[in-house]
C-alpha cells in the first residue's frame, strides 16, 4: 500500500518465528486486553509466527524525544466522498454518505446507544470549520473512531461497542500539560473546551500537513471534484439551513497530506458495490471454469509491483473481458481496505531550539509539537467479503429509506446548492 500513501506514512512489520508456548501465551495476553465485541475473532496460536510492529502509539522518526511524554491520536476516517456511480439504484446514496446511513442501522440493532454527529465528508472536506466539527463530534461520540493514546495508555475512546469513555474534564486533565505547561494558565468554567480546541486545532493541522517529500508512485489520480462535496444527513449541514444558509462554502485538501492520499485510494471503488458485484459474479464463473488462474491473478497476493501496475486503469467503461472484471475487483479491494483504514498522529512536545527543517512541527497557542504521522490496517480486504459488503450495502440503505427519509423534510436537498462561493459563519473555532 506504500503506493498509495507514500513510504514515510506506511511501516512494515517482520514475521519471525516464535516458540510455540510463548506465542500461546502473547494470543492469551492480547485476547485479555481485548473488548469483548472482538473476543469472536480468533488467533491462530499454532503457527509459530508472528508479525512484529512498530507501536505507532510512539514518534516514528525522533529518538530524541523517546523520554518526553507522547500523546497519540487513533482516527478512523472511514469514507470520505459520496458514490458518483451510474450503477447506484438509490438515488438517496448520492446525497447521504454510506457512514452516516449506517449510524441509524447500527444504532436500531444495538450496537451503539447514539448517533455521532460526525460525518466523513466534513473531516475530508480541506475546511477548517468543517473539519473543526468532525472532530469535536468524533470527541462527543467517539464509537470506535477515535482514541487517544497517552505515553501507550488509552486514556480515551471506545474500550466496548458500548463502553464510550466520554468524560472531556477527565480527557483535558490529561491533555493540560501539553498544550499549557505553565500551571495555572487556563483554569475555571472554560478550561476544559479551551484545551479541547486546542487539540483540534492541532490535529487539524496535521492531518492536513504534507510530510512526505516523495509522491505515492505514479499513480494516476481521480478528480475529487465528481460526485457532491457534502452529505445531507452531516449534522453541520442541517446546522446550515437552521442558520439561513443554503450555500456550501468549497475547500480542498491539500495533496500532499495524508487525507488526501486515503481519499485517493478509497475513490478507486469508482463503480459502487452495485456495479461491482456483477463483475465479481464474473470473475468467480472464470475461476470456475479456469481455477488454475487464481493465483495468476493474485487474488491471494502476492501483493506487489505487479499487482500494483495492474490497478492503474481508471476506465469505467466495460469492454465484457475478465481482464476488466479483474482489474475492478482488486480496485475494488484497495477502495475497501482504505475505507476502514486509522491514521495515528502521534505529538510530542518540543522547545523552540529543538525545532529544524527535518522535523515537523505544529504550533499550538502556548506550546509545539513534533509530530508523525501514520496508517495502519492496511491487509487488503479478502475478497470473499465481497458478497457481504453487497448485502450490507441493500440493508443499511433500505433501512434508511424506510425509517429515516421518510421521516425527513422532502425539501432539505432543494436547499443546498453546489460549487457556490460564500462565507460560512456558524461558530467561533
Amino acid at each position: 500500500m506504500k503506493q498509495f500513501f507514500g513510504e514515510k506514512y506506511v511501516h512494515y512489520g517482520e514475521v519471525v518465528q516464535l516458540p510455540l508456548d510463548f506465542v500461546k501465551q502473547l494470543c492469551l495476553k492480547i485476547q485479555s486486553e481485548r473488548p469483548e465485541s472482538r473476543c469472536d475473532k480468533d488467533l491462530d496460536t499454532l503457527s509459530g509466527y508472528a508479525m512484529c510492529l512498530p507501536n505507532l502509539t510512539r514518534l516514528q522518526t525522533y529518538h530524541f524525544v523517546e523520554h518526553r511524554p507522547i500523546l497519540c491520536v487513533e482516527i478512523k476516517p472511514k469514507c470520505g466522498f459520496i458514490p458518483f456511480s451510474s450503477h447506484v439504484s438509490q438515488e438517496i446514496k448520492h446525497k447521504v454518505c454510506r457512514y452516516c446511513m449506517h449510524q441509524h442501522l447500527k444504532v436500531a440493532n444495538g450496537k451503539w446507544k447514539r448517533l455521532s454527529k460526525y460525518c466523513p465528508l466534513d473531516l475530508f472536506s480541506g475546511n477548517k470549520q468543517r473539519m473543526h466539527f468532525a472532530l469535536t463530534s468524533l470527541l462527543q461520540e467517539a464509537q470506535n473512531n477515535l482514541k487517544i493514546f497517552k505515553n501507550g495508555e488509552l486514556i480515551y475512546g471506545c474500550k466496548d461497542d458500548q463502553d464510550s469513555l466520554s468524560d472531556w474534564n477527565e480527557l483535558a486533565r490529561h491533555l493540560k500539560p501539553f498544550f499549557f505547561p505553565a500551571n495555572g494558565m487556563v483554569n475555571g468554567p472554560h478550561c476544559t473546551r479551551t484545551i479541547i480546541k486546542e487539540l483540534i486545532h492541532v490535529i487539524t493541522m496535521t492531518l492536513l500537513s504534507s510530510t512526505d517529500a516523495c509522491r505515492a508512485g505514479n499513480m494516476k489520480t481521480v478528480p475529487i471534484s465528481r460526485g457532491r462535496s457534502y452529505c445531507e444527513a452531516s449534522a453541520f449541514s442541517k446546522e446550515l439551513v437552521r442558520n439561513g444558509k443554503n450555500k456550501m462554502e468549497s475547500s480542498a485538501l491539500p495533496r500532499g497530506c495524508l487525507l488526501y492520499k486515503t481519499l485517493q485510494a478509497q475513490m478507486l471503488d469508482m463503480l459502487d458495490i452495485e456495479g461491482l458485484y456483477p463483475l465479481y459474479n464474473r470473475v468467480e464463473q472464470y475461476l470456475e471454469e479456469f481455477p488454475e488462474e487464481r493465483s495468476t491473478s493474485q487474488i491471494d497476493g502476492p501483493y506487489n509491483e505487479a499487482f500494483y501496475e495492474k490497478l492503474l486503469d481508471l476506465s469505467t467503461e466495460d469492454d465484457g473481458t475478465e481482464a476488466f472484471a479483474f482489474t475492478k475487483v482488486q480496485q475494488y479491494r484497495v477502495a475497501m481496505t482504505a475505507k476502514d483504514c486509522s491514521i495515528m498522529i502521534s505529538l510530542s512536545p518540543c522547545l523552540q531550539d529543538e525545532c529544524s527543517a527535518q522535523r515537523p512541527v505544529v504550533l499550538a497557542s502556548k506550546s509545539r509539537f513534533t509530530f508523525s504521522v501514520s496508517v495502519l490496517d492496511l491487509d487488503l480486504k479478502p475478497y470473499e467479503s465481497i458478497p457481504h459488503q453487497y448485502k450490507l450495502d441493500g440493508k443499511i440503505v433500505n433501512y434508511y429509506l424506510k425509517n429515516v427519509q421518510a421521516k425527513d423534510d422532502p425539501m432539505m436537498s432543494n436547499l443546498f446548492k453546489e460549487n457556490e462561493d460564500c462565507t460560512l459563519v456558524l461558530h467561533k473555532v
